[in-house]
């Protein structure tokens, strides 16, 4: 049973009824509604428009009905829970209080996918330090591990064969004169619950979604096969 089958299937008859007004409003219209968490530490509230570009790509590319919408949760809030799909980025500390520790390990447990991305586009900064250091408590110390270069996710819409697509602050050398090679996961199960990035997708995709017709190719199609392996798998 793939993600979105699960939720389905959670989502129907009697539990449909018991869900939350807002997750049962949003499961009867749409198939995928962009969540993004909120949470104590930190600056969750970055790249404030890059969900609108991966929702139009989303539009574009696929027949799924999606919220043209996005949705900020409190981590802390029960209603993230029903959630197909959540978003987590920053550039500071990652520092989980009890009932977001709570909520994150039950919804990754329980079938969900969380893509999180460091705006500091490194990989000894703040955020990433941080936020490695939580999952390692919150799953353990060796459950964070690269992925290899030909995952299905790099095959699960568009065909990415070198791996995850580079970006600008990759290339020009902001800080790090780095250029990170793979994406990190964390899975549960056999199934992938947290996708992990130090490439700064988020920025890379933060721009006025009428610059893309100025694009020799469309940077948030890796946004699509994110998305649509979360649903899928």
């Amino acid at each position: 049973m793939n993600r979105a089958q699960f939720l389905r299937a959670m989502l129907g008859g009697a539990a449909l009824a018991a869900l939350p007004g807002f997750a049962r409003a949003q499961a009867s219209r749409y198939d995928f509604w962009f969540t993004r968490l909120k949470y104590d530490s930190g600056d969750w509230d970055v790249d404030a428009r890059m969900p609108s570009n991966l929702i139009t790509s989303l539009i574009d590319y696929t027949s799924l009905r999606v919220d043209p919408k996005e949705h900020v949760l409190d981590l802390s809030d029960p209603r993230m829970l029903q959630a197909p799909f959540c978003y987590l980025a920053g550039h500071k500390l990652v520092e989980f209080n009890a009932a977001e520790r709570e909520n994150f390990v039950r919804y990754v447990r329980n079938g969900g996918f969380v893509f999180v991305d460091d705006c500091n586009h490194d990989i000894d900064g703040l955020f990433a330090k941080s936020f490695e250091a939580q999952m390692a408590r919150l799953f353990g110390a060796s459950a964070l591990k690269k992925l290899p270069n030909n995952h299905a996710l790099y095959r699960s819409f568009f065909s990415f064969p070198d791996g995850p697509p580079a970006t600008g602050f990759e290339l020009n050398g902001w800080g790090d004169d780095l250029v990170h090679d793979y994406l990190k996961g964390i899975e549960v199960d056999g199934r992938l619950g947290v996708l992990y990035s130090n490439k700064d997708y988020g920025c890379e995709w933060d721009y006025d979604w009428r610059n893309k017709r100025f694009l020799a190719e469309d940077n948030t199609r890796f946004g699509v096969n994110i998305v649509m392996y979360a649903l899928n798998n």
